[in-house]
């Protein structure tokens, strides 16, 4: 009785959430799910050619059919999977694009509109990363770097317009197919960010000042050194960042696998009342030492149980006798 109360059974949600989380978290169900998406991604690319989709446009769209209700699906198995913790399943990111994708493609304006069924069939594509774990890693890293990557491209703009505009005032006259205006001048000097074509720059800055030469050698050195090795460095701690998410977030699942179940919290709870009852018995026994004031005799007599009261009629032994 105490076991069956510690443990009780649990709730349809958990165990629909158990059930379909075994196979959403099997191996088979992964592999599945991922030929899937290339199998529509090939689809999507043989479309592109007017003969074959002329030909077999009806073939095609039942295809289309078939994909979405197994993708839905899907959706729904991973939803179900989260039914005794909804929260954690919006909580996930590729849950939410993966759910938000396969709605969009049932909203009318959606299915009326060739192009914007097209990118939302493309966007399933992008779905691989999520059975990718290198490339769902790099995906997060971009997507942390764009903070840092607006910064570059702040302090990179500032660069190129400073420079353009030293590049106007001292070349327009003697250069201006290059450095005509403002616009034509940080067009030229943004290709040269790339080191393409800074040969025969150089070249031509030398004919008309012995100056351009410092001119091209401090952009080039911020410019392409500089600003350059900063973005990537940006990346590289971003991909950093984005490891160590994903290496806890392999760590926590078994953790809340565990806590959906209900089996770790039950035994936590009795190992907490466990040790409750044993500090409980340990202050009664300091207790009756105290009041005793006794030596180290009554501590091994205290933590022995008190016996059980005799009954009315008998009379313990060793206490006095009656008056």
């Amino acid at each position: 009785m105490a076991e069956h109360i510690a443990n009780p059974p649990p709730g349809r949600a958990a165990a629909l959430a158990v059930r379909c989380r075994d196979v959403v978290e099997s191996e088979w169900f992964g592999v599945t799910v991922f030929a899937l998406v290339l199998a529509n991604a090939a689809v999507l690319g043989v479309e592109t050619y007017d003969g074959i989709t002329a030909r077999w446009h009806g073939s095609l769209k039942l295809v289309e059919h078939c994909f979405l209700a197994v993708f839905t699906a899907e959706v729904v198995l991973r939803a179900c999977a989260h039914a005794d913790r909804p929260r954690d399943f919006l909580r996930d990111p590729w849950n939410l694009f993966d759910l938000a994708v396969v709605t969009l493609a049932y909203l009318p304006f959606a299915r009326e509109n060739a192009t914007v069924l097209r990118l939302l069939r493309l966007a399933r594509v992008v779905r691989a990363a999520r059975f990718l774990p290198q490339l769902r890693i790099i995906i997060v890293a971009v997507g942390k770097s764009l903070p840092g990557t607006l910064s570059f491209l702040l302090v990179g703009t500032m660069l190129l317009y400073v420079y353009a505009m030293t590049g106007w005032v001292f070349f327009a006259d003697a250069d201006p197919e290059h450095y005509g205006s403002i616009g034509r001048a940080a067009l030229s000097l943004f290709l040269l960010i790339t080191l393409d074509g800074i040969g025969d720059a150089v070249h031509g800055g030398l004919q008309i000042s012995r100056w351009s030469l410092l001119y091209y050698a401090s952009y080039v050195l911020i410019g392409s050194f500089v600003l350059v090795n900063l973005l990537i460095g940006v990346v590289i701690s971003s991909l950093e960042e984005a490891r160590q998410l994903e290496h806890e977030r392999e760590r926590e699942e078994p953790r809340r696998t565990a806590d959906g179940d209900g089996e770790a919290p039950c035994d936590l709870r009795e190992r907490i009342a466990t040790a409750r009852r044993a500090l409980d018995e340990l202050e009664e026994g300091l207790a009756l030492v105290g009041a005793r004031g006794a030596g180290p005799e009554a501590v091994a007599a205290a933590a022995v149980p008190p016996p059980e009261p005799a009954s009315s009629g008998a009379r313990p032994t060793g206490s006095p006798a009656p008056t």
